[in-house]
């Protein structure tokens, strides 16, 4: 069900239809960066086997977007719940926070100035 989110609360594209398998890959509208999901049960033997447990730990998922506030009304309207923002981060850019269903931390993320 973790694809479900990302497509229908961030808007993403899957890029093939299958909804409970163990792996899922999402794009955005535009832009060709896309967000892989992998169910955590198969990525914890990955990571027991390199000697890093994954045991508590979480992930963060950023996605660039041109114009945060648009981007909070449409997550919003689809019926995502913000944890933070949006806000400033520095003087670059603007950041607005939730979670999806597993607790991973999603970041919105808009630059204002590209680093110099």
């Amino acid at each position: 069900m973790l694809p479900v989110f990302y497509r229908d609360v961030l808007g993403l594209t899957p890029q093939f239809p299958a909804e409970d398998g163990p792996y899922a890959k999402l794009t955005p509208a535009t832009g060709t960066a896309g967000v892989a999901l992998q169910q955590r049960s198969a990525m914890a033997s990955v990571f027991d086997e390199l000697g890093h447990p994954v045991s508590g730990h979480r992930g963060l998922i950023v996605l660039r977007v041109d114009d945060l506030d648009a981007q909070v009304e449409q997550v919003q309207a689809r019926g995502g719940t913000l944890a933070h923002g949006p806000a400033p981060m520095g003087e670059r850019m603007r950041v607005a926070h939730l979670r999806d269903p597993e607790g991973n931390l999603v970041e919105l993320q808009e630059w204002l100035a590209l680093r110099g």
